[in-house]
């Protein structure tokens, strides 16, 4: 009969190999996100650059020949053309910049609140929006949903009606807005 001791090691041996295995497949799955996400944003300054070759703002033509620089030095590039990091950097709003600008998490609270806005509903407090979400109403959501929310208030997409409760700024819920 094998002892108590032994039975304990054996457990505790297959429970560090389990453990491991889980290590090691997480460090996988880390490494296949960080992939995915340099490829992703990859993709969104692609459409960010087609969006600035197309847009019909382009003062000086498709046809304008392009000055080059007298110092030697490259021309600056555009606000929009440099790559914002994701879930941290809010463009600021201007005519015709669609929702796509924005990373997901910006983007469903700037739909939501369309929505709201569509429905003739008021504003949205974060604890509605964390229902609205699916996500626990913790403090720590809640908190992460107002910072994204002052954030998106400062850049010009939302307006704080009144303390802690959102809407979506009229100029951006107006045509063009709404991409």
């Amino acid at each position: 009969m094998p002892s108590v001791v032994g039975l304990l090691e054996q457990r505790e041996l297959t429970a560090r190999r389990r453990v491991d295995a889980l290590r090691e497949e997480a460090d996988r799955i880390q490494a296949e996100l960080v992939a995915a996400e340099r490829e992703w944003n990859e993709w969104v300054i692609a459409r960010s650059r087609v969006g600035e070759v197309l847009s019909p703002g382009d003062v000086a033509g498709p046809d304008a020949p392009e000055e080059p620089s007298d110092r030697g030095e490259p021309p600056a590039l555009p606000a929009s053309s440099q790559a914002a990091k994701p879930k941290s950097v809010v463009p600021v709003w201007r005519a015709g910049l669609a929702w796509s600008a924005l990373s997901a998490d910006y983007q469903r609270i700037v739909e939501a609140l369309a929505d709201r806005g569509r429905l003739g509903q008021g504003p949205l407090t974060c604890q509605e929006m964390a229902g609205c979400f699916g996500l626990d109403p913790v403090p720590a959501k809640i908190e992460a949903l107002r910072s994204k929310a002052k954030r998106l208030t400062a850049r010009g997409w939302l307006v704080e009606s009144a303390p802690g409760r959102f809407t979506l700024a009229k100029a951006v819920a107006g045509p063009g807005g709404a991409s």
